[in-house]
């Protein structure tokens, strides 16, 4: 009886990973051994991206509403502060997006803020 090796499976899942490598470089596009590491180091860089991509945009928030305040005289941590004392809650991404778009109603929420 001859070997049964499951050709179509194996085959595919290569076809898969190589789709995944298209657009890399040189033999990481087109050679199945090289691709497979690659494929898999990215998907790794995607996983850690992910999480990496909260903190950043975090960060970011941050920045911009410390920025908006100290247009007002405060600093961040004395506005965050200000905001729980008066059970304001906006989250840091609505604030951001208040300070950098919306510099009125930033204003607004800090003058509320500093009463």
């Amino acid at each position: 009886m001859p070997r049964s090796v499951n050709a179509v499976a194996s085959r595919a899942r290569r076809k898969k990973v190589m789709k995944q490598a298209k657009g890399f470089f040189g033999r990481r596009k087109n050679v199945w051994t090289v691709a497979k590491n690659a494929v898999e180091k990215a998907m790794q860089y995607a996983y850690r991206g992910r999480k990496e991509k909260k903190r950043n945009f975090r960060s970011l928030w941050i920045t911009r509403i410390n920025a908006g305040c100290r247009e007002h005289g405060m600093s961040y941590s004395q506005f965050m502060g200000a905001l729980k004392k008066h059970n304001i809650e906006l989250n840091r991404k609505v604030l951001a997006d208040l300070a950098m778009n919306h510099p009125e109603a930033f204003k607004a929420v800090v003058d509320q803020v500093k009463k």
